[in-house]
């Protein structure tokens, strides 16, 4: 299975906005995850079009895009045109999840779906064969810096065991807490891809600290 780690950029420091852009582009990280938040579905406001855009410019690792936002289904073709390679919107924040679905992949960007940490991986099931993506949250959205939520493993193992009943592809992404300690246990329950803002931002090596979450035993 694939290891890709996605770093944060919510924990980059947005003085130094294409500096940090420029050291994931080097580095081993696979994806750059960029955290939209409308203060309205998360209580904190993040960033949006204005800021894709110098990113997008500055790298040409995938934009993997994580909109908490409360009606998706009126910004993710945006997005999409803005420079996402994947955009996420909340199960939780819209009440026509095909709608986003649809939305989304005509305007050219690959599907995901995320959910909270009270929400089960049951409620996916039916919505599985038509995602590129799933995001599982392991720390509640909107503030960086909160301790792991170990049941998210679980959740994990559960859409893996989905994934092979299936016969799917489906990438599942965990953010929320995450660090080089308890990366291999989200890689084997079936992960693939990680999120990681602190614990790599916060390094004193960030480059180092990537490597160090990749190849976790």
């Amino acid at each position: 299975m694939r290891r890709i780690i996605s770093p944060s950029m919510l924990s980059a420091d947005f003085g130094n906005l294409e500096r940090d852009t420029l050291m994931i582009d080097r580095s081993a990280a696979e994806w750059v995850h960029i955290d939209v938040m409308d203060g309205v579905f998360v209580p904190n406001i993040s960033f949006g079009f204005p800021v894709m855009k110098p990113i997008r410019k500055a790298t040409k690792k995938v934009l993997d895009v994580h909109l908490m936002i409360v009606e998706p289904e009126k910004y993710v073709a945006r997005f999409a045109e803005a420079g996402a390679d994947y955009v996420t919107f909340h199960y939780e924040a819209t009440t026509d999840i095909q709608k986003c679905i649809d939305l989304t992949r005509e305007a050219g960007a690959k599907v995901g779906i995320s959910i909270k940490p009270a929400t089960p991986a049951s409620v996916l099931r039916e919505w599985l064969p038509q995602l590129d993506l799933i995001l599982v949250m392991s720390v509640e959205p909107g503030f960086g810096g909160q301790s792991f939520m170990p049941n998210s493993i679980g959740k994990c193992e559960e859409l893996t065991a989905m994934k092979q009943e299936m016969g799917l592809d489906t990438i599942i992404e965990v953010d929320g807490g995450i660090s080089s300690k308890n990366a291999a246990l989200l890689f084997n329950a079936g992960a693939e891809a990680l999120v990681a803002g602190s614990a790599v931002f916060g390094a004193a090596d960030p480059e180092a600290e990537i490597i160090n979450m990749i190849n976790a035993e």
